[in-house]
């Protein structure tokens, strides 16, 4: 299924697809040789926002749940990455623990269940092996499809992490490290972790990969001779706030104020006739938890007078202090009048597929990865490969997946300069 988009694409959007069609062997090539130069994350899922006249991703998730998501017409691509990705990490792999979130949560388990298959077609070994402390023997738990899926306790040795009788080459963490890294997955000297801790929240921050995304962004707004706007959110941050006391909030209020200024005069610069919004979240690890869409600086005053005992919290339930103020992202797609945005999934340098992720209950202006949304899975294995230079701009399922996988795969090469720049191991030239 694809949605219809609400509004004809016309202006800036529609110069943007036509160009970068136009120019496929030079954006290919552009890619091929970033990949040369950087490392890509092993895996991870890009939101992408439509506005009709903007495209642009609004979060990247290097810990990617929701692969039972995606349709199964994705697995030869996704096996093929993932093939692609093992074979550069550790060539002669047999084994391979994944290591899940501490959950039994039958709907996050079968993304596991999913991953499992995918590297179990890939030719490795694959088991699931759980850090929570409650699982002390193999814990079978059944899934929403008829299948169920065996979480083991992880064995720790001196240096090695394994189960009882299995010694993995390889260890992939779904497991965002939100509240920090365990002492159980450090020092693992002999054992390839991907990705690595610092790609967890307790290291990550949304403002540094949009910095990344930025320069990214310019670089390929460069090469295509375009503005770089048309594809990156502009950001601000604010950090050390207190919703409820003054610390922070003058800060808060300039920067709203300064990056709804910024996007006001850009939407003149293009006549585009919108309401310029901005969106404010905890700069690491929402999974949709306290964010929120500021149109004018006095709802920020709304925020202040929520009861205090509800303050915005984030995943794990703390308070949220370091915020990104992001450019708000109209999607104007829908599916059956509920509003959807794509989610695109890569695998080394691939993409490998994707869903919409539609919300009936939340506006264009609103985030959907909220409870309520539903998930409606996409093929890309032939949209990404076949896209249709010459058709008119936005009426082509291909030409506008393409696009998608565009921008997937330029938060994908952000991703990887901003791992580089966290690298606690990498060589210092100061």
């Amino acid at each position: 299924m694809v949605p219809h988009l609400i509004t004809a694409l016309t202006g800036p959007i529609n110069e943007l697809e036509q160009r970068i069609l136009e120019s496929m062997p030079a954006v290919e090539r552009w890619f091929r040789l970033e990949w040369m130069e950087h490392t890509p994350p092993f895996y991870c899922s890009v939101d992408i926002r439509n506005a009709g006249f903007k495209l642009a991703p609004v979060d990247t998730n290097l810990y990617p749940g929701g692969w039972n998501n995606l349709t199964q017409e994705m697995l030869p691509l996704a096996v093929q990455a993932a093939m692609a990705a093992i074979e550069k990490i550790c060539p002669e792999a047999k084994n391979l623990l994944v290591v899940p979130e501490n959950t039994k949560n039958s709907f996050y388990l079968s993304n596991i269940a999913q991953l499992q298959k995918i590297f179990r077609m890939a030719g490795l070994n694959v088991r699931v092996g759980s850090i929570d402390p409650d699982i002390k023997k193999a814990t079978a738990v059944d899934l929403p499809g008829g299948e169920t899926i065996t979480l083991e306790p992880v064995v720790r040795g001196k240096r090695r992490l394994g189960l009882k009788n299995f010694d993995p080459c390889t260890i992939l963490l779904n497991n965002d490290l939100t509240a920090g890294p365990p002492g159980i997955l450090e020092d693992l000297h002999e054992q390839y972790l991907l990705p690595p801790l610092h790609a967890g929240w307790s290291v990550r921050r949304k403002s540094r990969h949009f910095q990344s995304y930025e320069e990214v962004a310019k670089r390929f707004g460069k090469m295509l001779g375009i503005d770089s706007w048309l594809v990156n959110p502009m950001f601000n941050r604010c950090g050390e706030l207190d919703f409820f006391k003054e610390e922070g909030m003058d800060c808060l209020r300039t920067n709203v104020d300064a990056l709804l200024t910024k996007i006001r005069k850009k939407y003149k610069e293009y006549g585009i006739n919108e309401k310029p919004f901005v969106i404010v979240k905890d700069d690491h690890g929402t999974h949709g938890m306290g964010i929120m869409t500021v149109r004018d600086v006095k709802d920020l005053e709304l925020i202040r007078q929520r009861p205090k005992n509800k303050p915005p919290v984030g995943k794990t339930g703390q308070a949220i202090t370091d915020v990104i103020i992001q450019e708000g992202v109209l999607t104007a797609e829908r599916i059956n009048d509920a509003v959807a945005e794509p989610v695109v999934y890569l695998m080394d340098r691939y993409v490998v597929g994707g869903f919409y992720r539609v919300h009936a209950e939340r506006g264009s202006d609103e985030n959907l990865n909220a409870p309520g949304s539903t998930f409606v899975p996409l093929a890309f294995a032939e949209s990404t490969r076949l896209p249709q230079p010459g058709q008119k701009p936005g009426a082509s399922a291909p030409n506008r997946f393409y696009m998608y996988g565009v921008i997937g795969r330029l938060a994908m090469l952000a991703a990887s300069y901003e791992l580089e720049a966290t690298d606690p191991h990498a060589e210092s030239y100061d």
